[in-house]
């Protein structure tokens, strides 16, 4: 987890009620800078994950085996999908900054240069946007290519073996 913490007062002499950790305290103070904000590393994953599904020719996030498990770990009860959302994706967060580590199944055909410097560019306009954190480097790793023939396998849940 880390903490964004607003600070207030510039200059080399510190003003009364200032506190370069907290901001500015009491009643005088701007509201906004009264107190601390966590931002818990998973947050800033799932904002970077959301970031990267939006931008055209990105097929899927995570490499072969961790899409193979997450497809697994959504067919057992009980387990929830809730770790699709970061699949293929790695954070380090500090107290301004960030950086996000993805793994990225791009589509055939697309310019995989261009797709990156979309997705980076989406994904440093979300965290910035959405936590105040510093983004210092979004790394791409782009682990496959899917072809306009392969499917992955989607059963229907109510189809019986007998009709």
């Amino acid at each position: 987890m880390t903490d964004n913490i607003t600070s207030v007062g510039g200059g080399s002499r510190p003003e009364t009620g200032v506190s370069a950790l907290k901001g500015r305290t009491g009643a005088g103070a701007p509201a906004e800078t009264r107190g601390r904000t966590t931002i818990a590393d998973g947050v800033v994953a799932k904002i970077a994950g959301m970031a990267a599904r939006e931008v055209p020719g990105i097929y899927n996030l995570g490499a072969g085996m961790a899409r193979a498990f997450g497809a697994m770990r959504e067919r057992v009860p009980g387990t929830g999908g809730g770790g699709a959302v970061t699949r293929g994706v790695k954070v380090e967060v500090g107290e301004r900054q960030a950086a996000v580590d993805l793994d990225v199944v791009v589509e055939y055909g697309v310019s995989i240069v261009d797709v990156a410097g979309g997705v980076r560019m989406n994904v440093i306009s979300a965290v910035e946007r959405m936590t105040g954190l510093e983004v210092v480097e979004v790394n791409i790793a782009v682990d496959d290519v899917h072809l306009p023939d392969e499917e992955e396998e989607q059963t229907e849940p109510n189809e019986g073996r007998v009709r």
